[in-house]
């Protein structure tokens, strides 16, 4: 399949995984009645099953990353073709602010907005740091070692993670990004975007370091020079 087919596959399923992460938070939200443990609640379960949804429908065809950093990652260790990275990402980054407009347009709010949902702190960034450590982990080892339980394993990592941490884990640079132009549930202020992506992008390097060293006795571990 051609790489812009396979670029085309990552821009809509990372749409509509924004789609569900945003549409769900307001379903949840107006809901809730103001109870925000119950909203996160069905903004969680919505996303988990979305995404598990989504990898087994993307991943014949792009392999369903629908994150920047989960296809750097895996370019970096050899899976996927470094000459596809730049396509992938634009793609990623653009299906996930069409989404935000999607699930806009779906609850008859304003397309276009910004957020002003605070998200800062230490903490914050110490969470989205261990939530993309995480996910690149279960990412990278699942996809090794057992790729058919890849959309089941992230799927219940990302639903735990909500949870678990303190910035309900964001852990992807396109998703942070395009959760900074809705002024709803989901969204984060566009101050708190860059420092998000920094932690997000030190997690999944000391990701990959781990994943390195886990290979490190394989015999004939792939090249991260590959193409």
């Amino acid at each position: 399949m051609s790489v812009s087919r396979r670029a085309f596959a990552e821009g809509l399923a990372t749409a509509f995984l924004l789609a569900i992460v945003v549409g769900s938070g307001i379903m949840g939200e107006r809901l809730a009645a103001g109870n925000a443990a119950i909203a996160l609640l069905a903004n969680a379960l919505a996303t988990g099953c979305g995404l598990a949804a989504l990898i087994v429908t993307f991943a014949p065809i792009s392999g369903a990353h629908m994150n920047p950093l989960v296809t750097i990652a895996l370019a970096v260790r050899g899976d996927h073709a470094w000459r596809e990275v730049p396509g992938f990402v634009v793609a990623q980054v653009i299906g996930a602010v069409l989404g935000v407009w999607v699930a806009h347009a779906m609850f008859d709010l304003p397309i276009i907005e910004a957020s002003h949902k605070l998200r800062a702190g230490g903490s914050q960034l110490f969470s989205e740091l261990i939530a993309t450590f995480g996910l690149l982990v279960v990412v990278l080892r699942g996809s090794r070692h057992r790729p058919d339980a890849v959309p089941w394993t992230v799927a219940c990592y990302i639903t735990a993670a909500y949870w678990f941490t303190a910035s309900t884990s964001f852990a992807n640079p396109a998703v942070t990004l395009a959760r900074s132009l809705t002024d709803t549930f989901a969204g984060i202020a566009p101050a708190g975007v860059a420092r998000f992506c920094v932690a997000q992008a030190v997690g999944a390097a000391l990701a990959i370091g781990v994943d390195r060293w886990f290979d490190a006795d394989r015999p004939g571990a792939a090249s991260p020079l590959a193409d």
